[in-house]
């Protein structure tokens, strides 16, 4: 089908009177790696219709078909202590989490903890974040239209897949911008989201096991998330970074 490609004019539009600037390109090799490099100023953003060197968590690869994602990188300076920005990945998960389930119209979009989207169970969304000098930049890709054959992996899903639904990315870009703005702000001026995450969350209340970088593991109920974003588990295991399964 013919993809709705990119326009920057088209969402800086929808985004009349944000701090959003927003620059597309047909190609990248990852936009998260050009953002960091471009000295970036708060509220810059950088889509592409593709990466061929796009990454995921702890350095892994990632690459979708030209225009059957939305592909993007954020970057924002936030108004509170660096201490506390280990929550941003969580409050941008969750603002994707409500712009798709109600562009959607959908109540079936939840996260995993600590970077995923999942619709019935398949990962629909990943992102990934760094601290980049006094800012944060956040990269976020969407699988919007890929086929089953286009999909990296058998747990890997998109919208059009799960819902037969063909969402315009300029759209889609415009409205996570705009929610996820309105959320940080919130949250910078003392709104807790916690009760909010853990009702959109897959992850929470699930028997989980939880793998640290040097391969260690954990085992245990994911009991919540706290105000740094770590994940509470039972038996007072606190788990920081990592990858995470859900057993059942």
């Amino acid at each position: 089908m013919p993809a709705d490609l990119l326009d920057a004019s088209a969402i800086s539009h929808a985004l009349t009177g944000s701090y959003w600037r927003v620059s597309t390109i047909s190609e990248a090799t990852s936009t998260q790696e050009l953002l960091r490099t471009s000295n970036p100023s708060h509220g810059d953003v950088l889509a592409t219709e593709f990466q061929s060197a796009g990454r995921g968590r702890l350095d892994r690869s990632f690459e979708a078909e030209r225009s059957t994602a939305l592909l993007f990188s954020l970057f924002i300076k936030p108004r509170i202590t660096q201490e506390r920005w280990s929550f941003i990945p969580l409050l941008a998960g969750l603002s994707v989490v409500q712009v798709l389930n109600r562009l959607c119209e959908s109540n079936k979009f939840f996260t995993k903890w600590p970077n995923d989207i999942l619709i019935n169970e398949k990962k629909i969304s990943g992102m990934i974040s760094e601290v980049c000098g006094d800012g944060i930049i956040v990269g976020i890709g969407i699988n919007t239209t890929m086929s089953r054959a286009q999909l990296p992996v058998s747990s890997a899903t998109s919208v059009l897949i799960e819902l037969g639904i063909v969402l315009n990315r300029n759209e889609l870009l415009a409205e996570i911008l705009r929610q996820f703005s309105q959320n940080l702000a919130d949250w910078e001026s003392g709104r807790d989201f916690l009760a909010e995450y853990t009702s959109l969350s897959s992850t929470i209340n699930r028997e989980v096991k939880a793998i640290a970088p040097d391969g260690v593991e954990a085992i245990g109920t994911a009991l919540g998330v706290d105000e740094s974003g770590a994940l509470l588990l039972s038996d007072q295991q606190i788990i920081r970074v990592g990858d995470l399964l859900h057993l059942r």
